[in-house]
């Protein structure tokens, strides 16, 4: 499968040292978090992205052929429970989660237009406290999972009104189960 990488992101990943970079955003209820794996804040793509260094940790990017949900969990390691708590309750379904891929040059600068690796919705999040620090993980699942999903429509006259008020096409629809009809 092709990729839109440009091409001092193909120089970069074929040179014989790779510096990679990952770039995590995900929207919560009070706003918008933006991570990178590096040390520091960095401008990339006209905003602030926070250094969280090894403590920003991505599930496997699964890519397939197959048409499925694929989920990927971004783990936060190291964090104080206070702050953890206050994030929680900022969670909410269904928001949006992206990471990028990237690389650095020898002189440390962000190689133009890091690759969007996923695009999901939030799912689940966990915490695991273990002493002083605990780890958030929270899970985002593809578009893909509402192939999953059972509908719950039906074909009547209310479900038409929900779509389209005042319209009477179904209107009948009813009275047409127990009809009997002599040819």
């Amino acid at each position: 499968m092709s990729r839109d990488l440009t091409a001092g992101l193909e120089a970069e990943l074929t040179a014989d040292a790779l510096r990679p970079v990952l770039f995590y955003e995900g929207v919560f209820a009070s706003g918008t978090l933006r991570l990178w794996s590096g040390v520091g804040t960095v401008s990339w793509n006209s905003k602030s992205w926070v250094g969280a260094g090894n403590l920003l940790g991505i599930s496997e990017i699964e890519e397939t052929t197959e048409i499925r949900a694929a989920g990927v969990t971004v783990s936060l390691s190291g964090l104080n429970p206070s702050i953890i708590s206050a994030a929680l309750g900022q969670a909410r379904q269904g928001l949006a989660g992206r990471v990028w891929i990237g690389a650095l040059t020898a002189a440390g600068a962000i190689v133009a237009d890091p690759f969007m690796a996923y695009e999901g919705r939030l799912d689940v999040p966990e915490i695991e406290r273990s002493g002083e620090t605990c780890t958030v993980a929270i899970s985002y699942e593809s578009r893909l999972i509402d192939l999953e999903r059972p509908r719950e429509r039906r074909i009547t006259h209310e479900d038409q009104q929900i779509d389209f008020p005042g319209d009477r096409g179904r209107e009948y629809v009813a009275s047409l189960q127990d009809k009997v009809v002599v040819w």
